[in-house]
C-alpha cells in the first residue's frame, strides 16, 4: 500500500470515527422515570415493583390528610409517623422522593384577596413543609391559585407573588426548590361567576415568572395546556419538573400518554424538553393500570423522537 493510500485510509477512518462520535454525543439521553402517588397509597410492594421497572423517583402529597377547609385530619404525631413510614419505604425500595405536590383548594389558595385568609393559607403550607422536611424532597410544587372571582386577576397576581416570596424562604429552609405549576384554562371564564386560575396561558405564565424571584422555577403539566411544547420553550432553563399526561385541552383528562386518547404531539414535546436542557424525571401524573406500563410507554415515545431526529438529520 502506498503512503498516499495509507494516509487517505487513516483520514477516512478518523473522519468516520469523528462523525460517529458526534452523532452519539448529539443523541439525547433518556430521562429518568417517576410517577405521582399519594402518601396514603405508598406501599413497599408498589415501590419495589416500580423500582424493578426502572422507576427512580416519585412525587407524593399529604393532601389526603387535609380537609377542604385546611384542617389536618390527623394529629401532628400521627402525621410524623405517616411521613416517616413513607420515607422508609422509599429508601428501602431505592426510590428518591423527587417532589411534593402541596395542598390546593378554595380556602388554601396562596393568592387569596382576603389578607387573613391568605395568611391562614400560608400557615398551613408552612406546616406541611415541616412534615415534608422528613421526606427530603428536591422540589416543592405549588398551584398559583384556585379559581378567581371576576375582574380580580391583577390583584390576585400580586397576592400570589407576595405569598410565593414568603413561601420560597420556607422551601429553601428545607433545602428544596420551589416550583409553580401552570394551570388549566382554555378559556378565561370557568362559569358566569369565576375565572380560571393563574398561569393559564403561555403569556400569563411568562409574565408571572418574570415577576417572581429567579430562584422560583416552573413545573409544566402537559395536560393543562394546548401545545405544551410552546410553554416548555417559553420557560426554558426555568423548567425544573414535569407532570406527564395527555389531554384534549378541553378538560383535565390526565390520560396515560400511550393510550391514544389525547392530542399531545409527543415528538414535539420531547424535542422541546431536549432543546431546553431539561434534566429532571419524566414524572407521570396520569391514569394507569400498572406501574410496569411507564417504562414501555416512555421507551416508545423516546424511540419515535429519535427516529424523527434521524430523519431530520438525513434530509
Amino acid at each position: 500500500m502506498s503512503k498516499k493510500i495509507f494516509y487517505l485510509t487513516v483520514l477516512l477512518f478518523c473522519s468516520c470515527l469523528f462523525h460517529s462520535k458526534a452523532r452519539s454525543q448529539s443523541t439525547p439521553q433518556r430521562l429518568s422515570l417517576g410517577f405521582s402517588i399519594g402518601l396514603d397509597k405508598i406501599t413497599p410492594e408498589i415501590l419495589t415493583k416500580a423500582k424493578a421497572n426502572s422507576i427512580d423517583y416519585i412525587e407524593t402529597s399529604i393532601n389526603r390528610y387535609i380537609d377542604s377547609a385546611g384542617n389536618f385530619l390527623l394529629t401532628d404525631a400521627e402525621m410524623i409517623n405517616k411521613v416517616k413510614a413513607a420515607k422508609k419505604m422509599a429508601d428501602d425500595a431505592g426510590i428518591q422522593i423527587w417532589s411534593i405536590h402541596m395542598p390546593f383548594g378554595r380556602l388554601i389558595d396562596i393568592s387569596l384577596s382576603d389578607s387573613a385568609g391568605r395568611l391562614r393559607a400560608l400557615g398551613l403550607h408552612k406546616k406541611v413543609l415541616g412534615f415534608c422536611k422528613i421526606l427530603k424532597p428536591k422540589i416543592i410544587l405549588f398551584h398559583p391559585s384556585w379559581f378567581l372571582g371576576l375582574n380580580e386577576r391583577e390583584f390576585r397576581k400580586a397576592q400570589m407573588i407576595k405569598s410565593a416570596v414568603e413561601l420560597n424562604a420556607a422551601v429553601k429552609a428545607i433545602n428544596a426548590t420551589m416550583v409553580v405549576e401552570n394551570m388549566f384554562g382554555p378559556e378565561l371564564l370557568r362559569d358566569k361567576t369565576r375565572e380560571r386560575p393563574l398561569f393559564r396561558t403561555v403569556g400569563e405564565s411568562v409574565e408571572m415568572m418574570n415577576r417572581l424571584p429567579a430562584d422560583i422555577y416552573s413545573a409544566i403539566d402537559l395536560n393543562h395546556i394546548k401545545h405544551p411544547e410552546k410553554l416548555i420553550y417559553a420557560m426554558g432553563p426555568r423548567l425544573k419538573t414535569l407532570h406527564v399526561a395527555d389531554g384534549t385541552d378541553k378538560a383535565e383528562n390526565h390520560f396515560f400518554p400511550c393510550s391514544g386518547q389525547g392530542h399531545n404531539d409527543w415528538i414535539a414535546i420531547l424535542t422541546a424538553i431536549n432543546a431546553v436542557g431539561y434534566k429532571g424525571p419524566f414524572m407521570y401524573e396520569c391514569k394507569y393500570k400498572d406501574v410496569i406500563e411507564f417504562k414501555t410507554c416512555y421507551e416508545s415515545l423516546y424511540q419515535a423522537f429519535i427516529q424523527s431526529m434521524n430523519k431530520a438529520e438525513n434530509k
